[in-house]
């Protein structure tokens, strides 16, 4: 059986340095990370032998809080075997406990630093709720995507900053939208977001690549072994087999970078988070 590096999904608080990276790797088992991105250190939450679905997942703007989407597939559990849960950063202990029961629809955005919308779709029950953070009913979700993992992260690349590119862009065949972010120095980069089946070895159906090209199309950097990419305002950010990196153009149009994290030799291993 072919052996795969860990797969990485990021997700960026818009008003802090907070990021949680979520880990997985094998298939059954997924860790939750913090990333403090002023000092580039790392700190482990907990692990889940199970799946968590990184793109219906949203970090609060605050970087506080994250809800997420997870299965472990024990239909029977109070749980029923998937759930959304509302957790602290960057930890899995769930303050907020919504059993979904299948695998559609499920997780959500965050439309303050403590209210969320739920991707509800055919509905959750509530097996466990919080007064740190409420669910926002007001709220007038996505309804242009489907009720899996578009649902929740093309709205949320289109919140921060991501801008859909132009008709005309060429794209895979099997790419559902592509979007662009702008770079200093007249760079755009391009994320090519797949739905699909029969995707390729190691990806799920969804998965991304990406490019870094000129606006005037004059150049482009193929970044096709990235599966996870964003910019936070200062540095191109970029996951690839297994390792976190950070970077920029440089003045001779070459990609100058730095690995900040090589997260392919994680083990399992229990751990409690330090909350009730």
């Amino acid at each position: 059986m072919a052996e795969f590096p860990a797969r990485i999904h990021v997700l960026l608080a818009r008003d802090s340095p907070r990021a949680v990276v979520i880990r997985r790797g094998p298939s059954k088992e997924v860790a939750s990370i913090l990333w403090d991105r002023s000092t580039d250190e790392f700190s482990l939450g907990q692990w889940l032998k199970g799946r968590i679905y990184g793109m219906r997942s949203d970090i609060s703007p605050d970087g506080e809080y994250w809800i997420y989407f997870a299965m472990n597939g024990y239909w029977s559990s109070e749980a029923q075997g998937s759930w959304t849960a509302v957790a602290k950063v960057p930890y899995l202990k769930a303050l907020a406990c919504l059993p979904k029961g299948d695998c559609w629809d499920g997780g959500g955005l965050w439309t303050t630093n403590r209210a969320y919308w739920l991707n509800d779709g055919l509905g959750h029950s509530i097996l466990r709720d919080t007064t740190l953070v409420r669910r926002d009913v007001t709220y007038v979700g996505p309804h242009t995507f489907c009720g899996e993992c578009p649902a929740i992260y093309y709205p949320r690349l289109l919140r921060d900053g991501w801008t859909e590119s132009p008709p005309n862009t060429v794209v895979p065949a099997t790419t559902r939208r592509s979007f662009d972010r702008s770079l200093p120095g007249g760079w755009i980069l391009r994320k090519f977001a797949h739905a699909q089946s029969g995707s390729p070895p190691g990806k799920g159906c969804y998965w991304d690549e990406h490019c870094i090209t000129r606006t005037d199309g004059e150049s482009t950097l193929e970044c096709k072994d990235w599966e996870w990419a964003d910019f936070d305002g200062k540095r191109i950010l970029w996951a690839r087999h297994g390792r976190i990196y950070a970077g920029s153009i440089g003045a001779s149009g070459c990609l100058v970078e730095v690995e900040l994290a090589d997260l392919n030799g994680m083990r399992f291993r229990g751990i409690e988070a330090p909350y009730e």
